[in-house]
């Protein structure tokens, strides 16, 4: 599954184009920002914008390290309370992860992930090493709901068993990260997911169906 399209409401159409611009050295055209084979595009929020949105991008596992040095020079990483801030998950995750604040308060995530293999490169890191838009944060009053909906209308699974309160839909190249709405974003766990007005574009997945929430305000398609 892949993420191919995000429209995201902001508060600040041109601060968080910025952002992405200069922090991310992402290309950006406007309000469009490209992720490599995905694109995220900045809409103004109608009312406020959401506050606690999750957003990870895939970034070349053979070059986590190179990856986590160039975000510090950039930006402040989030923690844990013990001062820890890369976390390596093995099991069904096989992965590796930073976390550091976006736009409008976003939980923001570099992730490799060892099941996606990179030819190692010797150029410094940058921007163009983001391969894609990998992960999408949604609330759900419903996380097993949504697993067997989502099962239903893309034939999609999850990676590594769902829980009541999260659930990882999709694979390595594109999640949607269910949760409860209560359940705060990891590591600092300050902010709780929002999504509204987010609508995330899926390809690689069955079509043309759609999951709506009405009562956290977003939608999913293929």
């Amino acid at each position: 599954m892949r993420i191919s399209r995000l429209i995201l409401p902001a508060s600040d159409v041109s601060k968080s184009a910025a952002f992405f611009r200069d922090v991310l050295e992402l290309p950006t055209d406007g309000n469009s920002i490209q992720v490599g084979r995905s694109e995220i595009q900045l809409i103004p929020a109608v009312e406020e914008a959401p506050r606690g949105v999750h957003l990870a991008f895939n970034v070349p596992y053979e070059r986590f390290d190179t990856a986590v040095a160039w975000l510090k020079g950039r930006t402040s990483l989030q923690r844990e309370p013990d001062g820890g801030e890369c976390f390596a998950l093995e099991g069904d995750w096989q992965s590796r992860s930073i976390y550091f604040d976006g736009p409008d308060n976003a939980v923001l995530e570099l992730i490799g992930r060892r099941r996606l293999r990179d030819s190692a490169r010797n150029r410094p890191f940058s921007g163009a090493d983001l391969s894609c838009l990998s992960e999408v944060g949604v609330p759900s009053d419903d996380v097993d709901g949504m697993v067997a909906e989502a099962a239903w209308t893309f034939g999609v699974g999850t990676i590594g068993p769902a829980s009541s309160s999260f659930a990882a839909i999709g694979d390595d190249e594109g999640l949607l990260i269910v949760v409860a709405p209560n359940r705060p974003w990891f590591p600092e766990r300050r902010q709780l997911p929002s999504a509204r007005g987010l609508e995330i574009v899926l390809e690689g997945v069955k079509g043309p169906e759609m999951l709506v929430s009405p009562l956290h305000g977003w939608k999913v398609h293929a």
